[in-house]
């Protein structure tokens, strides 16, 4: 699909005078990281994510038609209203005005929470645009009821995009390929697609438990971060990488070899914190504590023949995946070993999940 088929024909929005939507949608752990993009949020390398199921929004967009042409909406986060979001949603209202034209018709109330602390590396915008991208398409597909599944999902991933560039991975599917690849069907720069080759049954029910090392907002944000890939001296070199990295992972996901998936995974993380320590300004967003941690995993590997491994998002926290025969074991693993250098011994246990759920309908 090409950009141009997102654009609808005239929708007819004098018949829907107000209503709302719910979505719960989930955060995502990429394997494969996405770090870099360019105009219109598209990505300068694919990625791959596997979709979390504890870790989510949930989000209502409430709409009445306007009594004027002048445009509101409201945000609450959590019960509090949240002006500082503000500027983030007109930026997704302004882009995606071209492709539903309909949101000029309405004034919104948006009320979202999180199951995790915000902005913390668990990828808050992510669930957090794609519940909006859902609850606008939920709109759009109240005023044309005869678009098919397959393209309102394709049309949410898309607009996610133009919210947040990794939201495009939480709509829909367990694994899910942002990106061109011409080693993964239907892949897309423009939306996220379902991983549809094969996946041996070691990576079912793949496990997650999220290491909070800093629950607070990161001290530099990922937009900057994507930003300083431009002119970055290894950009190049990182991008090629990401795509043979996906190329390998498919292999992996097919021969169920755990071995060559930790140390990918691994790889992976410590590349996405190099590019950060090394771009112009140079950041660091790993504490002390995430660096312990690490090592405690490696000591710990080392000595069990585990197959647990971590991995990082854009901050401090740390992703210990591992398989679901081994939950009993790392549990005590983590409880014993590292929960005591997490911000107040908080982690959250999550698994693979399948995507977003729609909730709530409310229309009169």
């Amino acid at each position: 699909m090409t950009e141009k088929d997102f654009i609808p024909q005239y929708l007819d929005t004098s018949n829907l005078q107000k209503g709302k939507f719910t979505w719960k949608t989930p955060s995502n752990i990429a394997l494969v990281k996405y770090w870099g993009k360019k105009e219109h949020q598209i990505p300068e390398n694919t990625s791959i994510s596997f979709t979390l199921d504890s870790c989510h929004t949930i989000t209502t967009l409430e709409f009445v038609k306007k009594k004027n042409e002048n445009s509101k909406f409201e945000i609450y986060f959590e019960g509090k209203k949240k002006d500082s979001f503000k500027p983030k949603i007109e930026i997704f209202f302004d882009r995606i005005k071209r492709y539903c034209s309909f949101v000029s018709k309405f004034d919104f109330v948006i009320k979202s929470e999180n199951s995790f602390p915000h902005s913390s590396g668990i990828a808050s915008s992510a669930s957090g645009m794609s519940a909006m991208a859902l609850c606008v398409m939920s709109i759009e597909k109240e005023l044309n009821p005869k678009i098919t599944d397959d393209y309102f999902y394709k049309k949410a991933s898309f607009l996610a995009r133009l919210g947040s560039g990794s939201a495009c991975r939480s709509v829909k599917g367990e694994i899910v390929v942002w990106g061109m690849h011409d080693e993964i069907g239907e892949s897309s720069d423009l939306y996220g697609v379902e991983f549809s080759d094969a996946v041996h049954p070691n990576f079912k029910n793949y496990q997650d438990t999220i290491l909070l090392v800093d629950k607070g907002e990161k001290q530099v944000s990922s937009t900057l971060g994507h930003d300083l890939m431009h002119g970055h001296p290894f950009a190049k070199n990182r991008f090629q990488q990401a795509e043979e990295n996906i190329s390998k992972m498919k292999a992996i996901f097919k021969s169920g070899s755990l071995k060559d998936f930790v140390n990918l995974v691994e790889s992976e993380a410590l590349t996405l914190h190099a590019m950060m320590m090394t771009s112009n300004p140079y950041f660091i967003l790993m504490k002390s504590n995430t660096l312990k941690i690490i090592n405690k995993i490696w000591e710990y590997r080392a000595t069990t023949n585990s197959n647990v491994c971590f991995t990082l998002d854009a901050g401090a926290n740390v992703h210990l995946l591992f398989p679901i025969s081994e939950k009993e074991i790392i549990a005590k693993f983590v409880d014993m070993e590292l929960k005591q250098y997490c911000q107040n011994n908080h982690y959250i246990c999550d698994n693979v999940g399948k995507g977003a759920q729609l909730t709530s309908i409310d229309k009169l």
